[in-house]
């Protein structure tokens, strides 16, 4: 009776995604993937049988991914000390060579694997291939830290078209052939943009946006661009936070239909995201026209 019953439930949960599983099919999601969500092999595991769910129905995934932790890691055993200015990494040759090595090289093949042994079909790419995003300098005193300047985004429908989920490591490039470190959210934010995506999903290490930084039960479950520039303005929103705002609201005026902010420690808070009709973190919108 037990089994029964099980069985039942799950038949009302896919019953009750069916909406949600119609509004996705065929559209772009853009999913910003790094911080402790990629620390923790079984949360990477979670996340990576969430995207290859959501690709079995016909949602295109393009998976952008970070490694800052794991660049540190490979820093500290070569006996590099990371430095950091205004919360960016400093970056040197020696430096950018060790993140291409990291994020281009072990991170990036990594995710790719894991997404077929799921049974996805995976593609790796870096933001340096096709130059898919172009970088300039940013600042002198952070060296090798990039500024977007351009996404060349063909390389990236092209896979879409022929069904693969694109895996993306944020790196970019300049007409030179010098490679930049480019900060993850603001990398999604301008892929997400180019893509015109339906949505893009921002996984960080906490709910979400909240009234009380250290309550997750003050989540601000949706806010427009006005009212999260208020929101940083009053101090409400500070610390990290603001920078990844700011890339909601770019991704928005690129052309993103709106962008979700949420705390990817949550098992499978993707599909809860996507599939339900609760969702996860805080949806960042457009001002009513």
């Amino acid at each position: 009776m037990d089994a029964l019953f099980s069985n039942a439930q799950r038949a009302e949960v896919l019953t009750q995604a069916l909406p949600y599983i119609k509004q996705y099919n065929g559209k772009i999601v853009v999913v910003k993937y790094g911080g402790n969500a990629m620390i923790n092999e079984q949360l990477k595991q979670q996340v990576m049988e969430d995207v290859v769910l959501l690709w079995l129905i016909g949602v295109k995934v393009v998976l952008v991914h970070g490694g800052g932790p794991e660049i540190s890691e490979l820093m500290a055993k070569l006996g590099k000390k990371p430095e950091f200015v205004d919360g960016l990494r400093v970056t040197d040759k020696e430096t950018v060579d060790i993140v291409q090595m990291v994020l281009a090289g072990k991170v990036n093949k990594t995710l790719v694997n894991l997404l077929e042994k799921q049974g996805g079909k995976a593609m790796g790419i870096s933001g340096m291939d096709g130059m898919l995003i172009e970088a300039e300098m940013k600042d002198e005193r952070l060296g090798y830290v990039g500024k977007v300047t351009k996404v060349h985004i063909q390389p990236v429908l092209d896979l879409l078209e022929k069904g693969y989920i694109p895996v993306i490591s944020t790196l970019g490039c300049d007409r030179e052939g010098n490679a930049y470190n480019i900060n993850g959210d603001t990398a999604a934010a301008y892929i997400a943009g180019a893509l015109n995506a339906e949505r893009l999903v921002m996984m960080t290490d906490i709910a979400g946006l909240l009234k009380d930084k250290d309550d997750p039960s003050t989540l601000i479950p949706e806010v427009t661009i006005s009212e999260a520039k208020a929101l940083c303005a009053e101090g409400v929103v500070s610390g990290g936070m603001i920078p990844k705002v700011d890339c909601c609201i770019e991704a928005i005026h690129k052309g993103v239909e709106n962008v979700v902010i949420m705390d990817g420690r949550v098992p499978h808070s993707i599909l809860m995201e996507i599939l339900t009709n609760e969702g996860a973190g805080t949806l960042v919108k457009g001002d009513p026209q």
